[in-house]
């Protein structure tokens, strides 16, 4: 599985090159104090969720407007703003529904580890709508190394039981997308076949929104397999979920586990989530 180290990739088109845009009223300072460098990779997320520093609500009701660019989530009738100063503006009305809820959703102060859709949407509209080729060509790479392709030698048990879980994607990569890809034990790098890797990577989307939803599940699984499979609705989310974290489930099980461990997977499930929110709402 990849660690870490590959989720800290997520989303590094982000950090280059945002344009800054200034709020046309005071309450910029109040979102800067929210949602900007609100870190986008999940690892680093749960770290400060563990230690958040909480603004005051500032608001009195969240609700919903059309606009010319989607739907907008608004406060006190007044639009909400990313971290880059763009528009907080939703493709569908029930997108912005789910938005607006987990903003009416905070009580005394605003949490931003509660608003993982709004943290999603922020950094699809700062980071994918202007850079979906390079986020597009970043899922691609991890089909190169993808979690499904490496399994365990051994215990047999867990060998069978990555065979049982992982095995019906490898099948739909094949019959759905004509793309077959070789399978090995071990770490050790394997090559895969460039027609498997140039299908597959032809089921990217394109559109920003299924992109930005299919990198986030990607960089959180460590398999663009199996996000794509969420996407082509082989897989619901929480199937998802447990079938990328066999080996350190099947670690759990031999060793015991881990508090601290336990609580960021539990934050990261909930980024999951919001990303398969994102592909059922639109």
């Amino acid at each position: 599985m990849l660690d870490g180290g590959a989720q800290g990739a997520h989303f590094e088109v982000v950090k280059r090159g945002l344009l800054r845009r200034t709020m046309p009223f005071a309450m910029r300072e109040i979102f800067d104090d929210v949602f900007k460098n609100q870190p986008l990779d999940p690892t680093e997320a749960a770290r400060l969720a563990a230690r958040p520093q909480l603004r005051t609500r500032f608001y009195s009701q969240a609700s919903i407007a059309d606009a010319g660019n989607g739907i907008r989530p608004l406060l006190d009738g007044r639009p909400i703003k990313t971290p880059a100063r763009n528009e907080l503006a939703l493709p569908t009305r029930a997108l912005a529904e789910a938005v607006a809820a987990e903003w009416e959703a905070q009580r005394e102060r605003v949490d931003p580890s509660t608003m993982p859709l709004t943290r999603l949407s922020n950094t699809i509209i700062d980071g994918v709508v202007s850079n979906a080729d390079a986020v597009a060509a970043e899922i691609a790479r991890y089909l190169r190394s993808d979690l499904l392709f490496y399994r365990a030698e051994r215990p047999q048990e867990l060998v069978d039981r990555q065979e049982r879980l992982w095995n019906p994607v490898i099948d739909w990569a094949s019959d759905a997308l004509e793309a077959r890809f070789v399978l090995s034990q071990g770490v050790l790098y394997t090559e895969q076949p460039d027609v498997a890797l140039e299908r597959t990577s032809a089921a990217i989307p394109r559109d920003p929104w299924r992109l930005g939803a299919v990198h986030a599940m990607t960089t959180l699984t460590g398999s663009a397999l199996i996000a794509l499979a969420v996407l082509a609705r082989r897989l619901d989310t929480a199937q998802a979920w447990s079938i990328a974290h066999v080996d350190e489930d099947w670690n759990m099980e031999q060793w015991g586990q881990d508090g601290l461990a336990l609580e960021r997977r539990a934050f990261r499930f909930t980024e999951m989530r919001a990303a398969g929110q994102v592909l059922e709402l639109l």
